[in-house]
């Protein structure tokens, strides 16, 4: 290892991330090639991704563990909130799927474990209610964004 490798400085990029964005914007714009931080930059592209596909996560995880307690806890005190973030997180995630088109193929290969994560939260807080084991609605993308399962069979009941 030479005494110039050991002596190396951090990047801009570590040193103050606007600044470095705001050099990385101004090099792009002028195609200054030469004077960009490729690591850095496919460092940062990587993690664009990555971040959409977490918040499509945390999200899932949310709305299922909402639409589980207003579907099988019975308090009507707390069914408008539970609808109210049901009707939130299912806006969120409607208007990251329109930036992402993509990441619906990423809805499909994550719904089990957000399933299962949103079961387990909803279990912990709720230990007297019988949830089910298995996702008793019907999980296609669409489905999940616009149907009101807590509906579902309510017109059987009634009658």
């Amino acid at each position: 290892m030479t005494e110039t490798t050991q002596l190396k400085s951090p990047s801009k990029y570590h040193q103050d991330f606007v600044a470095w964005c705001e050099d990385t914007v101004a090099k792009l714009k002028d195609r200054d090639i030469e004077g960009l931080d490729f690591e850095a930059l496919i460092e940062e592209i990587e993690s664009l991704g990555l971040r959409d596909k977490r918040e499509l996560e945390s999200r899932l995880r949310v709305l299922l563990a909402h639409i589980l307690k207003r579907s099988y806890i019975q308090n009507s005190y707390d069914y408008r909130g539970w609808q109210n973030t049901i009707a939130e997180q299912r806006g969120e995630l409607e208007l990251l799927l329109k930036q992402s088109p993509s990441l619906k193929n990423y809805f499909v290969e994550v719904f089990e474990d957000s399933w299962r994560h949103a079961l387990k939260r909803v279990r912990q807080d709720y230990p007297m209610v019988q949830f089910p084991d298995e996702w008793q609605f019907n999980q296609d993308l669409n489905a999940v964004l616009t149907e009101d399962f807590w509906l579902i069979g309510e017109d059987v009941e009634e009658n």
